[in-house]
């Protein structure tokens, strides 16, 4: 269990400096409340589904089906809300279908053998095929029915949205359960040495359905959020959102080789993300170039966690 007490010091320090230099470039727009609240707005998406991304990483997995399984959500969401479901109903069974597909994966990996890149490669063009086939391969309209108040810009205390709460109450209970439950010492056990946890006495297959089908569930949560911003179903939407997921837990100090990560730091990586975005906007800088910024910091990332490795 090598990282699992590491702090997440260095990503958070790599947030403050980057904050500082866009404030100092832009200062008359970067340091309002505003632009801060539509930064936490824009990460919440990324920090649920990294939150889920760093307990399949840390067993030493990963799942590329993320943005697919979001899409999925919102495909689910509008049918279910056109059909003349609540919005409680619709939310739960986007939800569960997300969570359903989660455990579908953990068994093939875990019961079935198979590589997680490789079940989860195979699980994103599957949601993705699904999501477009429900939705006729168009956008699905439908009356959001108060899901658009999740994220809405002047909802909530203060003016933040119950979205932004929702994303800190699950990341706040997730990093207490791998900080203080048998879960979370297993994890970073079967992360660490598949092999001596099992002989430890490790249920390694059911603890890989287990983590497989909650970060299922919690892409269903953040596919309810996507719905939020977006209040249609949208098959086409999210793609490439499992780049951002996985650049947000590497950034944050997780190792793609297992045992190593934290909640925290996943999401100050999510929140980095989110403000690099924000300034390139900013600044003028083009899609294309946040894109390639995107590739970088996960190659950048992903060497880091390579020379950490060598050093041990």
């Amino acid at each position: 269990m090598r990282g699992w007490r590491r702090p997440a010091i260095g990503p958070l320090a790599a947030l403050v400096a980057t904050w500082i230099v866009f404030a100092c470039v832009t200062p008359g727009t970067f340091v309002r409340w505003s632009i801060a609240l539509a930064m936490l707005r824009q990460t919440v998406v990324v920090a649920l589904g990294a939150i889920g991304m760093t307990l399949v990483i840390i067993s030493g997995g990963i799942d590329l089906s993320v943005g697919s399984a979001v899409a999925f959500t919102t495909v689910v969401i509008a049918s279910m809300l056109r059909a003349g479901f609540g919005p409680v109903s619709a939310a739960l069974a986007g939800i569960g279908c997300s969570t359903a597909s989660g455990m579908a994966s953990g068994a093939l990996i875990a019961r079935g053998g198979l590589a997680p890149f490789i079940v989860t490669l195979g699980g994103m063009s599957v949601l993705r095929g699904a999501a477009k086939g429900l939705a006729n391969e168009q956008k699905i309209d439908c009356d959001p029915q108060g899901l658009d108040a999740l994220l809405a810009p002047s909802a909530g205390r203060l003016g933040v949205p119950p979205g932004i709460w929702t994303a800190l109450l699950v990341g706040l209970l997730a990093a207490l359960a791998l900080r203080y439950t048998r879960f979370g010492r297993h994890l970073y056990a079967v992360g660490s040495n598949e092999a001596t946890a099992r002989l430890c006495g490790v249920n390694v297959g059911a603890l890989k359905i287990a983590v497989y089908a909650l970060a299922g569930s919690l892409a269903g949560l953040a596919g309810v959020m996507e719905f939020s911003t977006l209040t249609v179903g949208d098959p086409t939407d999210s793609v490439g959102l499992e780049l951002e997921v996985i650049a947000a837990v590497v950034i944050g100090g997780a190792s793609l080789s297992g045992g190593e990560g934290t909640v925290l730091g996943s999401l100050v990586g999510a929140m980095l993300m989110a403000v690099i975005r924000m300034g390139f906007t900013h600044v003028g800088v083009h899609n294309w170039v946040q894109e390639m910024a995107t590739g970088g910091i996960i190659l950048v990332a992903a060497a880091l966690d390579r020379v950490q490795q060598r050093r041990r």
